[in-house]
Protein backbone atom coordinates (compact mmCIF):
# COMPACT_ATOMS: atom_id res chain seq x y z
CA UNK A 1 0.00 0.00 0.00
CA UNK A 2 1.39 3.37 -1.04
CA UNK A 3 1.45 5.99 1.67
CA UNK A 4 -0.24 9.31 0.88
CA UNK A 5 2.02 12.09 -0.36
CA UNK A 6 -0.19 14.88 1.00
CA UNK A 7 -2.99 15.49 3.46
CA UNK A 8 -4.81 17.26 0.64
CA UNK A 9 -6.18 15.89 -2.64
CA UNK A 10 -3.57 14.97 -5.23
CA UNK A 11 -4.93 15.34 -8.77
CA UNK A 12 -4.32 12.83 -11.52
CA UNK A 13 -2.01 14.05 -14.30
CA UNK A 14 -4.89 13.79 -16.79
CA UNK A 15 -6.90 16.27 -14.69
CA UNK A 16 -4.26 19.01 -14.72
CA UNK A 17 -4.11 22.09 -16.94
CA UNK A 18 -1.97 21.46 -20.03
CA UNK A 19 0.94 23.68 -18.94
CA UNK A 20 1.26 22.01 -15.55
CA UNK A 21 0.91 18.51 -16.95
CA UNK A 22 3.59 19.27 -19.59
CA UNK A 23 5.99 20.60 -16.94
CA UNK A 24 5.47 17.56 -14.73
CA UNK A 25 5.96 15.19 -17.66
CA UNK A 26 9.22 16.98 -18.55
CA UNK A 27 10.44 16.61 -14.97
CA UNK A 28 9.48 12.93 -15.02
CA UNK A 29 11.42 12.34 -18.25
CA UNK A 30 14.48 14.12 -16.87
CA UNK A 31 14.56 12.52 -13.42
CA UNK A 32 12.84 9.18 -14.02
CA UNK A 33 10.12 9.91 -11.47
CA UNK A 34 7.77 12.72 -10.44
CA UNK A 35 8.91 14.50 -7.29
CA UNK A 36 5.96 14.57 -4.93
CA UNK A 37 6.13 18.35 -4.53
CA UNK A 38 4.84 18.73 -8.09
CA UNK A 39 1.88 16.45 -7.50
CA UNK A 40 1.03 17.88 -4.08
CA UNK A 41 1.12 21.51 -5.22
CA UNK A 42 -0.78 20.79 -8.45
CA UNK A 43 -3.87 20.67 -6.23
CA UNK A 44 -3.97 24.47 -6.62
CA UNK A 45 -2.81 25.37 -10.15
CA UNK A 46 -2.45 29.16 -9.76
CA UNK A 47 -0.33 28.73 -6.64
CA UNK A 48 1.65 25.93 -8.33
CA UNK A 49 2.59 28.32 -11.13
CA UNK A 50 3.55 31.12 -8.73
CA UNK A 51 5.54 28.76 -6.50
CA UNK A 52 7.61 27.30 -9.31
CA UNK A 53 8.14 30.69 -10.96
CA UNK A 54 9.61 32.01 -7.70
CA UNK A 55 11.58 28.80 -7.13
CA UNK A 56 13.10 28.88 -10.60
CA UNK A 57 13.92 32.60 -10.38
CA UNK A 58 15.96 31.93 -7.24
CA UNK A 59 17.43 28.51 -7.89
CA UNK A 60 18.13 28.38 -11.63
CA UNK A 61 20.48 31.38 -11.91
CA UNK A 62 23.85 30.87 -13.52
CA UNK A 63 25.54 33.91 -12.00
CA UNK A 64 26.46 34.72 -8.40
CA UNK A 65 26.05 31.83 -6.02
CA UNK A 66 26.72 28.40 -7.45
CA UNK A 67 23.87 25.92 -7.76
CA UNK A 68 25.48 23.85 -4.99
CA UNK A 69 25.68 26.90 -2.70
CA UNK A 70 22.00 27.61 -3.32
CA UNK A 71 21.13 24.03 -2.35
CA UNK A 72 23.29 24.29 0.78
CA UNK A 73 21.14 27.20 1.95
CA UNK A 74 17.98 25.19 1.26
CA UNK A 75 19.15 22.14 3.20
CA UNK A 76 20.45 24.08 6.22
CA UNK A 77 17.42 26.34 6.55
CA UNK A 78 14.95 23.52 5.83
CA UNK A 79 16.51 21.43 8.59
CA UNK A 80 16.18 24.37 10.97
CA UNK A 81 12.51 24.63 9.96
CA UNK A 82 11.95 20.89 10.49
CA UNK A 83 10.99 20.16 6.88
CA UNK A 84 11.55 16.50 6.06
CA UNK A 85 10.54 16.86 2.40
CA UNK A 86 12.91 19.71 1.58
CA UNK A 87 15.83 18.26 3.53
CA UNK A 88 15.52 14.91 1.77
CA UNK A 89 14.76 16.20 -1.75
CA UNK A 90 17.21 19.10 -1.75
CA UNK A 91 19.75 17.02 0.14
CA UNK A 92 19.80 14.67 -2.84
CA UNK A 93 20.17 17.58 -5.26
CA UNK A 94 22.97 19.04 -3.11
CA UNK A 95 24.88 15.74 -3.06
CA UNK A 96 24.73 15.71 -6.86
CA UNK A 97 25.66 19.37 -7.36
CA UNK A 98 28.41 19.44 -4.74
CA UNK A 99 29.72 15.98 -5.73
CA UNK A 100 29.92 15.34 -2.00
CA UNK A 101 27.97 12.47 -0.36
CA UNK A 102 28.44 13.92 3.16
CA UNK A 103 27.51 17.59 2.96
CA UNK A 104 23.73 17.23 2.97
CA UNK A 105 23.68 15.12 6.12
CA UNK A 106 26.15 17.43 7.85
CA UNK A 107 24.09 20.53 7.06
CA UNK A 108 20.83 18.85 8.03
CA UNK A 109 22.05 17.46 11.34
CA UNK A 110 24.28 20.27 12.58
CA UNK A 111 25.16 23.06 10.13
CA UNK A 112 27.64 24.57 12.60
CA UNK A 113 29.79 21.44 12.45
CA UNK A 114 29.55 20.85 8.70
CA UNK A 115 32.76 20.80 6.68
CA UNK A 116 32.43 24.23 5.08
CA UNK A 117 34.81 26.72 3.57
CA UNK A 118 34.97 30.19 5.11
CA UNK A 119 32.71 31.51 2.32
CA UNK A 120 30.20 28.71 2.85
CA UNK A 121 30.25 29.27 6.64
CA UNK A 122 29.37 32.97 6.19
CA UNK A 123 26.65 32.09 3.69
CA UNK A 124 25.05 29.42 5.90
CA UNK A 125 25.25 31.50 9.07
CA UNK A 126 23.59 34.44 7.31
CA UNK A 127 20.92 32.20 5.74
CA UNK A 128 20.15 30.67 9.12
CA UNK A 129 19.80 34.14 10.64
CA UNK A 130 17.33 35.08 7.91
CA UNK A 131 15.44 31.81 8.48
CA UNK A 132 15.37 32.01 12.25
CA UNK A 133 15.80 35.60 13.39
CA UNK A 134 15.32 37.96 10.45
CA UNK A 135 14.06 40.79 12.66
CA UNK A 136 17.56 41.00 14.14
CA UNK A 137 19.38 41.57 10.84
CA UNK A 138 21.24 44.87 10.92
CA UNK A 139 23.49 46.76 8.52
CA UNK A 140 26.54 45.24 10.22
CA UNK A 141 25.39 41.79 9.09
CA UNK A 142 25.41 42.91 5.46
CA UNK A 143 28.74 44.68 5.96
CA UNK A 144 30.21 41.42 7.31
CA UNK A 145 28.91 39.54 4.27
CA UNK A 146 30.44 42.13 1.93
CA UNK A 147 33.75 41.89 3.83
CA UNK A 148 33.59 38.10 3.30
CA UNK A 149 33.43 38.73 -0.46
CA UNK A 150 29.70 38.53 -1.20
CA UNK A 151 28.09 40.93 -3.63
CA UNK A 152 24.80 42.64 -2.81
CA UNK A 153 23.06 40.36 -5.33
CA UNK A 154 24.50 37.28 -3.60
CA UNK A 155 23.45 38.59 -0.18
CA UNK A 156 19.96 39.18 -1.54
CA UNK A 157 19.88 35.67 -3.02
CA UNK A 158 20.94 34.08 0.27
CA UNK A 159 18.19 35.94 2.10
CA UNK A 160 15.59 35.34 -0.60
CA UNK A 161 16.34 31.59 -0.76
CA UNK A 162 16.10 31.30 3.03
CA UNK A 163 12.84 33.27 3.01
CA UNK A 164 11.30 31.38 0.09
CA UNK A 165 12.12 28.03 1.62
CA UNK A 166 10.72 29.13 4.98
CA UNK A 167 7.40 29.43 3.13
CA UNK A 168 8.01 26.20 1.23
CA UNK A 169 8.91 24.36 4.45
CA UNK A 170 5.74 25.48 6.13
CA UNK A 171 3.65 24.45 3.14
CA UNK A 172 5.34 21.04 3.00
CA UNK A 173 4.73 20.58 6.74
CA UNK A 174 1.09 21.69 6.40
CA UNK A 175 0.48 19.12 3.69
CA UNK A 176 2.68 16.47 5.36
CA UNK A 177 4.39 16.13 2.00
CA UNK A 178 6.15 12.79 1.76
CA UNK A 179 9.61 12.67 0.15
CA UNK A 180 9.93 10.26 -2.76
CA UNK A 181 11.85 7.12 -1.85
CA UNK A 182 14.14 7.76 -4.85
CA UNK A 183 15.68 10.83 -3.17
CA UNK A 184 17.15 8.90 -0.25
CA UNK A 185 19.65 6.89 -2.31
CA UNK A 186 20.65 9.55 -4.85
CA UNK A 187 24.39 10.35 -5.04
CA UNK A 188 25.35 8.23 -2.07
Amino acid sequence: MALPISRFPVPELSELPDDIRALIETIQEKSGFIPNVFLALAHRPAEFRAFFAAHDALMDKSNGLSKAEREMIVVATSATNGCLYCVVAHGAILRIRAKNPLISDQLAINPWKADLSSRERHMIDFGLKVAGDSAQIVDADLDAMRAAGFTDDEIWDIGAIAAFFAMSNRLANLTSMRPNDEFYAMAR
